[in-house]
């Protein structure tokens, strides 16, 4: 839950960001204050969409692929990706008040999009990282203020069974990274 939550929040943050980049840079888009409600389709979009878009084009474009040599397959790939932000951006345009007029308002945004996200995905551990200590901060507070209404014991802690499992799973082999992708599969 709380790496759903520090994930959703982190990239709504960035999402906003460039969608008010793209209002300024684009011409014929509007964004303005729906870029808090398109951040949130977006946010969406590309959580949950935009992994299936992805799979149902790489799917289609490995059935031709044996006759690509490596340029034309990463051009198909840069297509197809393109393919998927334009997909995208049209529905952040038809589910939100951002309102995109003309040829070039519907061509450029889903390459910002897509510089966008390349971004996000270099600084995307660090702004989980800070997320994720917020989000233990405001539970601290929140589990804390719970905690001091009942009264402490002043005998040592004894190790429960889930600490002991917490304390074999640091034993397990397994990076930060690793777990965390882990985690993030179940």
């Amino acid at each position: 839950m709380k790496n759903g939550i520090v994930r959703f929040a982190a990239l709504y943050v960035f999402n906003v960001a460039v969608l008010l980049l793209i209002g300024l840079l684009s011409a014929g888009v509007s964004v303005g204050f729906n870029a808090l409600w398109a951040a949130v389709v977006l946010t969406l979009a590309a959580l949950f969409v935009k992994p299936l878009l992805t799979g149902a084009f790489r799917k289609a474009a490995a059935k031709s692929a044996a006759d690509r040599t490596k340029t034309g397959e990463k051009v198909v790939q840069y297509v197809l990706v393109y393919l998927v932000e334009l997909i995208i951006w049209v529905a952040v345009v038809w589910l939100s008040g951002v309102r995109a007029s003309g040829f070039w308002s519907y061509a450029l945004p889903p390459l910002f999009l897509l510089f966008g996200w390349m971004i996000y995905d270099q600084v995307d551990d660090r702004l989980r990282a800070k997320a994720g200590e917020l989000y233990d901060a405001v539970q601290g507070r929140v589990t804390g203020s719970r905690a001091k209404a009942t009264p402490a014991s002043s005998a040592p802690p004894t190790e429960t069974a889930s600490t002991a499992d917490a304390r074999a799973e640091l034993n397990d082999g397994l990076t930060p990274e690793q777990r965390r992708m882990l985690d993030e599969l179940g």
